[in-house]
């Protein structure tokens, strides 16, 4: 029997499927991460890696656990013929689908994966049919050594890794964007970032921090 597991990008866009009945019959699960914030550590979903994680987003490794790898269980302890992925093609979840890939990699899978990419809306505008293998060591070279490979595929990946290996130079749209509004309060800044500069498809946890990193809060 084939068996199937969704993985969505973001408790967002899990809870709007299930209100909205799409893909009712099929397993899905979310991906609570932002892979593409903070300093990450250690094996994919270690113990050292929960910890890690738990201070970039400041919970416990017991509520990170709950939160981010309880929800994950199916993929990290489950055996699906398919694999298929739900993500929007901005920064934010294209590094949360390096993850997904990499782990997919490490872990053995020779299944193909569908990466299917999502408007505003979450409606599918596009997918590719994706191997795992090789990802694993992009994710290394990426999130881990931060050298950009020489190839990625497919074209979105590709897109959202150079924004992310460019995104908190002092040189990007986005901390330019921050110097050139110092006085504008927090809560305004963050709105205009998010409405601004959907491409990197950061919220406002993130645009917060980075505000304070910048202002030297």
């Amino acid at each position: 029997m084939i068996e199937t597991l969704h993985i969505l990008n973001g408790q967002a866009m899990y809870d709007y499927y299930k209100k909205t009945h799409y893909l009712e019959r099929e397993i899905t699960i979310p991906f609570n991460e932002a892979m593409c914030f903070g300093n990450i550590s250690g094996d994919l979903f270690s113990q050292e890696f929960v910890e890690n994680r738990a201070k970039v987003h400041h919970v416990t490794p017991e509520q990170y656990t709950v939160n981010t790898l309880k929800p994950l269980e199916p993929l990290i302890n489950g055996d699906f013929s398919d694999i298929v992925l739900w993500f929007d093609a901005d920064m934010f979840c294209q590094i949360n689908v390096l993850t997904i890939l990499a782990w997919l990699d490490k872990t053995g899978n020779i299944n193909p994966v569908v990466l299917n990419i999502v408007g505003d809306e979450f409606e599918p505008l596009e997918y590719f049919t994706l191997n795992a293998a090789g990802y694993y060591d992009i994710y290394k070279q990426v999130i881990i050594h931060k050298n950009i490979p020489h190839t990625i595929n497919p074209a979105p990946l590709k897109k959202g890794i150079e924004r992310y290996f460019h995104y908190l130079k002092e040189d990007s749209v986005l901390i330019k964007y921050i110097r050139e509004h110092q006085n504008i309060p927090e809560e305004e800044l963050v709105t205009a970032l998010i409405n601004n500069f959907t491409e990197y498809g950061l919220g406002d946890v993130q645009y917060y921090e980075l505000i304070k990193t910048v202002r030297g809060n």
